[in-house]
């Protein structure tokens, strides 16, 4: 007959030191009093912060250092206690998928590993609050030791150390720990959790995947939401993708908390044991001590910021597309990062010089509706300059126009009385198009051959709509989407 104090083996909800969940084994030993559900949704946000933050998960923190892979990423210095910086790096391995495996998810045939996601994350120092962000993949960057390159490229080189080597020297941040997984075990993730809820803004339509999403909000399993993250089929390419990983990001944080999945012990095992096999972490400490450090952050304390960007359409000397940071901006972010400090309010020297100088313009994208025209006989010139425009925040409404003339060879900003202001936003925001004030009741965007490329943020010159001293965040809990 069982005794009434042996433990099942299994799967144990609550049970060990941190209130979350371990396996077992059958012993004989009376049942420690269970954790409160507090204390194991703090666990549990833990796992599926790390489970996310890179579409994938750990959501491992409660297994033993034995069923979580390592690394060696020449981490030196781990934090015990205090601020930490995480890099946490997607790599796409493909070796281990079958054939039909690979055509069902529009996969290639190429084996190896590539860098497909890399994020920053920094624990602050009272361990209350969470800044991810991420680096887009196309960043033109020193590699050490290898000259320019896409900051992807770094894996390639070297591995985890050479990727960890180059965001040191991109960020400026020592990196405390790293955590690399497969991001094609984002499947499972998703479907042990019944899937998640995206809205789109615009179209998607990627034939390379077969993915095909009309703007708005969808219920999408493993592989539609794999795919979905991971596309580059719209008007801004790698800058929406991040957009959207962090959208799939806080979706898979909301579900993991959800009452649905806490209260349904198989829902919530299969989530922790479809994340086993995709992790590996440098220090090999099984990822309890970030566990511990975490237990205290919510949903609203997790916040997205951008990096700086100074151009999106830069041409590299080898041909590649590629982004440039905007240094400085970039600078500050991630030193105001390192220092603990509040991204959403600005600091103390930009408060000072704004208080000292009542003439800067408070005029934000959200705030300027503007025409866009065609002056050229490039087809669809117009709308792909809308979709960009609209990208950055702009008001475009209807359908793009063409002017009469098709023969401009310049961009310019067309602006009347009282205008001038916005179309100064308009113009940072377009980096070589000219301002002309004409007889006009409101703005219009006249699109020269030199096709100018909207970019995110301007480096120097005018004010621009999303000024460096305070970075554009957003919640986890902002970017859920609502049925």
């Amino acid at each position: 007959m069982r005794d009434p104090d042996e433990e099942d083996g299994g799967v144990l909800v609550g049970g060990d030191a941190y209130g979350g969940v371990k396996l077992t084994t059958p012993v004989r030993t009376r049942r420690p009093p269970r954790r409160s559900a507090k204390a194991r949704r703090r666990n549990v946000l833990v796992a599926g912060f790390l489970s996310t933050g890179v579409l994938l998960a750990t959501g491992v923190v409660w297994a033993t250092p034995r069923q979580i892979g390592t690394v060696d990423a020449g981490v030196t210095a781990p934090a015990s206690t205090g601020a930490e910086n995480i890099l946490l790096v997607g790599v796409d391995k493909r070796d281990d998928l079958t054939r039909q495996q690979q055509n069902r998810l529009k996969l290639g045939r190429e084996s190896g590993q590539r860098t497909d996601t890399m994020m920053v994350i920094h624990l602050s120092e009272d361990h209350s609050k969470v800044t991810v962000v991420s680096l887009p993949r196309d960043t033109w960057t020193t590699i050490p030791g290898k000259g320019e390159h896409k900051i992807n490229s770094a894996y390639q080189f070297g591995g985890p150390k050479l990727a960890k080597q180059t965001v040191e020297a991109a960020t400026g941040l020592e990196i405390n720990r790293y955590i690399e997984v497969n991001i094609l075990g984002f499947i499972d993730v998703v479907d042990s959790l019944g899937g998640v809820t995206v809205c789109t803004p615009v179209p998607i339509n990627d034939t390379k995947i077969a993915l095909s999403l009309p703007a708005g909000t969808h219920q999408l399993d493993g592989v539609r939401a794999l795919g979905y993250a991971r596309t580059r089929a719209t008007a801004r390419s790698d800058l929406d993708r991040i957009d959207r990983q962090q959208q799939v990001i806080s979706a898979l944080l909301n579900r993991a908390l959800s009452a649905d999945t806490l209260a349904n012990p198989a829902k919530l095992a299969s989530f922790i044991q479809s994340t086993l096999s995709t992790v590996k972490v440098d220090p090999d400490d099984g990822l309890l001590g970030l566990a511990t450090q975490m237990r205290d952050v919510s949903l609203s304390d997790v916040k997205f910021a951008e990096v700086p960007l100074a151009d999106v359409d830069f041409k590299a000397p080898t041909g590649e597309s590629a982004v440039l940071w905007d240094k400085q901006a970039a600078r500050d972010l991630f030193a105001r990062i390192d220092a603990d400090q509040d991204l959403t309010k600005p600091t103390p020297s930009a408060s000072a010089s704004a208080s000292a100088s009542p003439k800067p313009s408070a005029v934000t994208p959200d705030q300027i509706t503007l025409e866009v025209k065609n002056g050229t006989l490039i087809t669809g010139l117009a709308a792909r300059m809308k979709d960009d425009l609209v990208a950055y925040g702009f008001k475009v409404p209807g359908k793009p126009g063409n002017t009469s003339k098709k023969d401009y060879k310049q961009t310019f900003v067309r602006y009347g009385e009282g205008f001038e202001a916005q179309a100064k936003v308009v113009a940072a925001a377009i980096p070589g198009a000219e301002l002309r004030k004409v007889e006009l009741d409101g703005i219009e965007l006249i699109l020269g051959s030199d096709q100018l490329k909207v970019q995110q943020q301007k480096s120097t010159g005018t004010p621009t709509a999303r000024p460096s001293v305070t970075p554009t965040t957003k919640t986890a809990m902002e970017n859920i989407c609502k049925k």
